[in-house]
């Protein structure tokens, strides 16, 4: 395992779920004092892992057809225009 993609993954993916919808929703279900926070930890955990594999599997199938370099700058434009228009939208 390559330590340093392992921490620059985990801290991207780390950063970017922080204060997100999915924390939010999260936190309202554990807030729920009828509901057990161990249901709703290994539920919340499991869903990022299946949501996390679906990433995996999609990239891995578009690598296979376009190029990294392509990808980080479709990507990367994505995120400019997610950006705009939630500044827009603000």
């Amino acid at each position: 395992m390559d330590i340093k993609v392992f921490l620059t993954v985990f801290g991207a993916v780390f950063v970017a779920e922080l204060g997100d919808k999915t924390q939010l929703a999260t936190l309202l279900f554990a807030a729920n004092k009828q509901v057990s926070k161990l249901t709703v930890f290994v539920a919340a955990s499991l869903a990022l892992m299946v949501a996390s594999g679906i990433g995996v599997l999609a990239g891995s199938t578009l690598s296979q057809y376009v190029s990294a370099k392509h990808l980080h700058y479709v990507a990367g434009i994505g995120f400019i225009c997610i950006g705009i228009w939630t500044l827009v939208r603000a």
